[in-house]
């Protein structure tokens, strides 16, 4: 059951929204093989397990942001969510396992916390690669600040690559 999601696609699903790594209700619904709407309610149910910190939904404004990223939206009653999606921290979704009591949600969780402390791995090594390039440059004189400004160029991140709130889903 390791690869029951593989960690790629868990990633895609990951934003970065009020300064938090966070996942939507309807991935995680989508992952753990639920509808969105019986999720909530599982949460709803056990409101007290989700403080601030661990969950909160998205405003009008994030919402709309989210909902632009989609040119085909499809018109007529019933099409669109009637309120805003909610967002999960890393701890919120490790609380979602004591709430859905499935086998596929523990596993799903797992797959799930595997991918943030990954991503934590990555995110830390950048931050020292950073720190030690700083420190290079503060020993060296100003005829190699070329070759560390080409260096930061090359640890940027491309400019199509940007992550943007909402980008295209998996096709289920």
């Amino acid at each position: 059951m390791k690869d029951l999601i593989p960690a790629e696609r868990i990633g895609k699903r990951i934003l970065f929204l009020r300064n938090q790594k966070v996942m939507l209700d309807s991935d995680l619904a989508h992952l753990y093989g639920v509808p969105v709407k019986v999720l909530n309610q599982a949460v709803k149910r056990n409101i007290s397990r989700f403080p601030e910190d661990f969950m909160f939904q998205l405003s009008e404004n994030e919402g709309n942001s989210l909902r632009s990223q989609f040119v085909t939206l499809e018109v007529g009653r019933g099409r669109h969510r009637k309120y805003q999606p909610y967002a999960f921290t890393e701890q919120g979704v490790a609380m979602l396992s004591s709430v859905l009591r499935s086998e596929r949600a523990v596993q799903v969780n797992i797959a799930i916390m595997r991918t943030f402390v990954h991503l934590r791995g990555i995110i830390s090594t950048h931050k020292d690669l950073a720190r030690k390039l700083d420190a290079l440059e503060q020993k060296y004189d100003a005829q190699f600040r070329v070759v560390f400004d080409a260096i930061r160029a090359l640890m940027e991140p491309p400019a199509g690559a940007a992550r943007r709130i909402g980008c295209a889903r998996a096709a289920k």
